[in-house]
């Protein structure tokens, strides 16, 4: 399996620390608001990384956090009238209701930096101990000149980051780009009692110190969104490093970001949506698809009409699995024949492809061509004249390679077809009170979901073609 590693600009192969397993360590929420996609693409990344590797046999110990403590849940809960906590409590629930929404397992553990802020605390003295990090007036900064390797992540060198940096004017830091480890506290902030005083952690430093606590020195795997890189994830690597004097971690995975209309999603674009608003009109097959139909590190175009084009995929190879379940209940012959062992094997080499694709990187998106390749074949082998055996054993070879893209597990032939009718009877009442644009809609946006009415005098009825 080879991986693209942030840290080194290339593809490498990867052997992870200890044989079998992979420690895993993914940027979670700041919770003070809802996800939104862009948050949503890298979520699924990180969840269809984790969901490859068990399948390929490894035992994952994959950490997620939850930043409970910053700056702009402080804002947030102030403007609300709550507490940080009553807010951060409020939005993890609304997190894990989005995650389960998209089909995103469950990490296996979703640490909280407020309940790990004595070691954060430990962590900082080793820092100041180690001279990579000094006290002033409350507050307690690392200082970037200190590590000879800052800027290794984006390859870029101290000077340099400094010169593209927006950097806040404080002449009590030895450097403008040191960072905060410990904020002193400010009126209206939670706080807690520490050596320099009552205060709070930065945000870089809470990573830190969980990866270390629930992982160890290094780990495997840091994953994250592209937008994390700098300062995050290098000022990650510059406090770690500095404490323990070893390699964070061995391989740096960045999610690239979602455009909406091939524009920067942002607020006053009016082009700013949440998981939940998508998930309202689409379901999670359908969301997944489009967001691993491009590779994880280009980014990809959000739009209505991709939606409505990754709807007409995933059914397409919901399609097939329909069809495979209805065969067993019409078929005659219940038991496998030699013939049909031998297509069977045949159709190893799908599984073989899928891995050789995935094993590149994760290329979802050549993954998923070899499975609308796999359906194809079986829609064109596997007819009325098939054992149920075969219909069976078709069946769960397709939900096998569905299963790592979280894709391909529901079944939605009801919902299908009561979508469809529901469609049809709106048609038909349009058509009845005479608004014939709506009507000539429905079917055009059926059509471009590749399926075609038919007007019979038994009535109206559908089918789906490829």
């Amino acid at each position: 399996m080879r991986i693209y590693n942030t840290l080194t600009r290339q593809k490498e192969e990867f052997i992870p620390i200890v044989p079998g397993e992979v420690k895993m360590y993914g940027c979670g929420p700041t919770v003070y608001n809802f996800m939104h996609i862009g948050n949503g693409r890298t979520f699924i990344i990180f969840d269809i990384i984790r969901r490859y590797f068990e399948y390929r046999g490894y035992k994952v110990t994959f950490i997620q956090n939850f930043t409970d403590i910053d700056d702009k849940m402080i804002n947030k809960a102030n403007d609300e009238g709550i507490t940080v906590k009553e807010l951060g409590d409020k939005y993890i629930k609304e997190y894990y209701q989005d995650a389960d929404g998209l089909q995103i397992e469950r990490a296996t553990t979703n640490p909280r930096a407020t309940e790990y802020i004595n070691d954060i605390i430990k962590f900082i003295e080793d820092l100041i101990e180690a001279g990579f990090a000094y006290e002033v007036d409350g507050d307690v900064y690392y200082s970037t000149k200190k590590f000879a390797e800052y800027g290794k992540l984006v390859g870029q060198n101290l000077d340099d980051l400094q010169a593209g940096a927006r950097i806040s004017v404080d002449e009590r830091k030895k450097d403008p780009m040191d960072f905060a480890v410990w904020k002193a506290k400010k009126p209206n902030e939670p706080a807690w009692e520490s050596p320099w005083g009552l205060g709070r952690p930065g945000w870089h430093i809470e990573c830190s110190c969980m990866a270390k606590k629930l992982l160890g020195d290094t780990i495997d795997i840091h994953a994250g969104g592209m937008d994390l890189k700098f300062p995050h994830h290098e000022n990650e690597i510059a406090q770690s490093e500095a404490v323990t004097g070893k390699a964070f971690a061995n391989y740096w995975i960045h999610a690239a970001f979602v455009n909406v209309d091939n524009k920067k999603m942002s607020k006053s674009l009016n082009n700013f949506f949440t998981a939940r608003e998508i998930l309202e009109e689409y379901d999670a097959d359908t969301i997944r698809f489009l967001m691993l139909s491009g590779h994880y590190r280009i980014q990809i175009n959000f739009t209505k009409e991709l939606l409505d084009s990754a709807k007409s995929s995933i059914e397409r190879l919901y399609n097939c699995i329909n069809n495979l379940d209805n065969l067993k209940s019409e078929v005659s012959k219940k038991d496998i024949n030699d013939q049909e062992i031998g297509y069977l094997k045949s159709l190893d080499k799908y599984r073989e492809k899928f891995i050789e694709k995935m094993d590149d990187d994760f290329n979802t998106a050549d993954a998923i061509s070899v499975l609308f390749d796999l359906t194809k074949d079986i829609n064109n082998n596997v007819n009325i004249n098939s054992s149920i055996e075969l219909c069976e054993k078709a069946e769960a070879l397709i939900r096998e390679l569905g299963k790592p893209l979280g894709i391909l597990q529901n079944h939605m032939k009801k919902d299908l077809e009561t979508e469809i009718q529901e469609l049809i009877d709106k048609r038909q009442q349009a058509r009845k009170d005479k608004d014939f644009a709506l009507a000539d809609k429905i079917r055009d946006d059926l059509k471009n979901r590749n399926i075609v009415l038919e007007d019979t005098p038994q009535g109206v009825r559908w089918k789906k073609i490829d």
